[in-house]
């Protein structure tokens, strides 16, 4: 009878520690957790601060209680900003998914030469952005770069960089092509998640390379897509230096996009308590963007069966 009393404390204090197995303490994100408010939530709490009040980046700033957000959605400026916006994010996730999901898979396979290739193709992400920036201004210069060259050839017209479809795609297809690579390693990572038993299962019964990819890989991958499109999206609505340097928000102002336009108002005009509420707005247009592919993807609704390892 006493061994019978003790097997069942040992057991049910087996029961109740591995009940606790899973999620850490709270405590080993304390430091996660206090350097996002310093670098992350303090700063934007400042610049909330800053687009209710006017300030020439000299003076202490002077409230102006809702001046700034009354100019900012009376300003047609900002509202082809923001529509520039929106456009070069769509332009850039339309392009960069599709090719970034092919390269993932295709470099989670095991094809001799996959390794050096997918080591190959990862050299633009260890490059700054500044550096491809003028790399590309370079190569795209009407008078002395590669482009005058090999462009009639494919009927480019030289001075790409001087139409404003032109500048734009090109803005999205340098940022595509730094960025790529990145989005690549996340697909290769989630597609080496999905167990082989259901590929295995499909060549039973027949099914060839496509339909395993339509039916099998792309449904996995589904969660995989969502991150990479909010990562992909805040990105791409933060794109400044490409912009910089390559166009400086032209021609005219057909690639000025939300953040060039709040570096100027900001660094050129001195209006910092207007480029305040402009950033602001451009938190608030991402988060929200991220919120709604969020909750439409259904990736909310995901759940880990390995939370905590």
């Amino acid at each position: 009878m006493s061994q019978v009393s003790s097997y069942k404390k040992v057991g049910g204090g087996r029961k109740a520690a591995a009940g606790n197995v899973g999620r850490p303490p709270v405590v080993w994100a304390l430091p996660g957790i206090l350097f996002f408010a310093l670098f992350a939530i303090v700063p934007l709490g400042i610049a909330v601060y800053l687009s209710f009040c006017h300030w020439d980046g000299l003076n202490s700033p002077t409230p102006v209680g809702t001046d700034n957000w009354t100019r900012l959605f009376k300003d047609p400026e900002f509202r082809q900003a923001a529509w520039l916006s929106l456009l070069l994010t769509t332009i850039s996730w339309a392009f960069q998914t599709p090719v970034a999901l092919l390269l993932g898979v295709w470099a989670a396979g095991r094809q001799r030469s996959r390794a050096v290739l997918s080591a190959v193709f990862f050299i633009p992400l260890l490059l700054s952005t500044t550096a491809i920036a003028m790399l590309f201004h370079a190569l795209l210069d009407p008078n002395f770069g590669v482009i005058k060259e090999i462009g009639p050839w494919f009927g480019i017209d030289p001075n790409i960089m001087g139409s404003s479809t032109g500048a734009l795609l090109t803005v999205a297809f340098v940022g595509g092509w730094q960025f790529m690579p990145f989005h690549t390693l996340i697909y290769q990572g989630g597609t080496r998640q999905i167990p082989q038993v259901l590929y295995q299962a499909a060549e039973i019964d027949g099914a060839g390379m496509f339909r395993q990819f339509v039916h099998i890989t792309l449904p996995q991958l589904r969660n995989t897509v969502t991150t990479s499109s909010v990562l992909m999206i805040v990105g791409s609505l933060t794109y400044f230096d490409t912009v910089l340097i390559m166009t400086k928000g032209g021609p005219g102002t057909d690639t000025t996009v939300l953040p060039y336009l709040m570096y100027r108002t900001g660094f050129q005009t001195y209006d910092l308590g207007y480029a305040a509420a402009i950033a602001t707005a451009l938190v608030v247009v991402a988060t929200a963007l991220s919120l709604i592919l969020v909750r439409f993807s259904g990736f909310g609704n995901m759940r880990s069966t390995r939370e905590g390892m």
